[in-house]
């Protein structure tokens, strides 16, 4: 009698991009997101015990007590705190397996593109001390563009405008390479950053990162609309100290956001200033791809497109296409050995 044993190789793999706001996983065996939580972690300040991790955590960001305190562990898209990141990877990993796996997954991790060879130590060491059996790391931008469903294997220009929480990538990729890139610091958490400075300065009003995401989504816009939407926000009056209600505009949002927004297209610039002339003939054909939840503020496109006078659309699933890409790279073994020749 013979037994069968089950096939182990990738059909356990993850592609996770570890981000700054939120922590995606990408299931091979199912062919799908599997999991989508906030980057937050609870930890109790002197036993530096994990409390809560995911969506648990985040409900207590600005709500709890001393004693406790919901931190993000992930800064510009790189590790701030190892030990916090090493515990919300083996959460999340038992999440999607269970507690009791006996095969450790396979991973390939997200990272911006000017991490440091010590922060992608860093990156791969709390993944395998997590738990995996084996972790890949693959750029963000060129993760977007896979996911976005760019043909990066072609002799020819694809670009793609990643924006996250904590890091904007913007790259130009051809035959699975990056030509000409470049990473800054601007992104979705500079836009709620924004809110909140302008709330307090206008208004006189306190408003925590919640309510500025909230008001982002609702009625942030990069372009003057042609019909002004409002919102009510809620908060604590500065000058009172008790709580008060504002009533606050798309108009005010978009001056609130537009340096951050400025900074991102300047980028944009920058890049398709450096591309070599055959690749920018390319991007002029096929124009741009934005990808990444800061993509998503309404009329950014339209934007980046009216200051570039190139053709710019948004990703089918801008949110997804990251995490996405990372898992078609768990397909491709000859793109993580290219990986791996890249890391030794």
């Amino acid at each position: 009698m013979k037994f069968k044993f089950p096939s182990i190789g990738f059909n356990r793999s993850l592609g996770i991009d570890l981000g700054t706001a939120n922590t995606l996983v990408y299931s091979k065996k199912h062919k799908r997101i599997v999991l989508n939580e906030p980057s937050v972690v609870a930890v109790e300040k002197e036993s530096r015990k994990i409390l809560a991790v995911g969506n648990e955590a985040k409900e207590m960001l600005g709500k709890t007590p001393d004693t406790i305190v919901a931190v993000k562990p992930l800064s510009e898209g790189v590790i701030a705190d190892y030990d916090v990141t090493e515990a919300m990877i083996k959460y999340f990993i038992k999440k999607v397996f269970g507690s009791y796996s006996f095969f450790m997954p396979e991973i390939m991790i997200c990272v911006p593109i000017d991490v440091t060879g010590v922060e992608k130590r860093a990156v791969l060491e709390a993944a395998i001390s997590a738990g995996a059996k084996r972790a890949y790391l693959i750029e963000e931008a060129r993760a977007a563009a896979l996911g976005s469903g760019m043909d990066i294997a072609v002799p020819e220009g694809n670009m793609i405008i990643d924006i996250g929480g904590g890091s904007t990538d913007v790259a130009v990729i051809s035959l699975g390479g990056t030509v000409i890139s470049k990473t800054i610091r601007t992104a979705g958490n500079n836009f709620d950053a924004d809110i909140i400075k302008y709330v307090k300065k206008t208004h006189n009003l306190l408003i925590g990162d919640k309510t500025a995401e909230e008001i982002k989504i609702k009625i942030g816009t990069a372009l003057p609309l042609e019909e002004e939407e409002k919102m009510i926000i809620k908060g604590r009056d500065l000058i009172m100290g008790l709580p008060k209600t504002v009533e606050i505009s798309s108009e005010e949002i978009r001056e609130a956001i537009q340096d951050s927004l400025m900074e991102i297209v300047e980028c944009v610039k920058y890049v398709l200033e450096q591309t070599p002339p055959e690749l920018a003939s390319d991007i002029i054909d096929k124009g741009m791809i934005m990808a990444g939840g800061g993509s998503l503020i309404r009329n950014f496109p339209e934007m980046i497109s009216k200051h570039t006078d190139l053709q710019v659309r948004l990703a089918e699933n801008p949110l997804e296409s990251v995490v996405r890409g990372a898992g078609l790279a768990l397909d491709q073994l000859k793109v993580l050995r290219q990986i791996e020749k890249a890391e030794r």
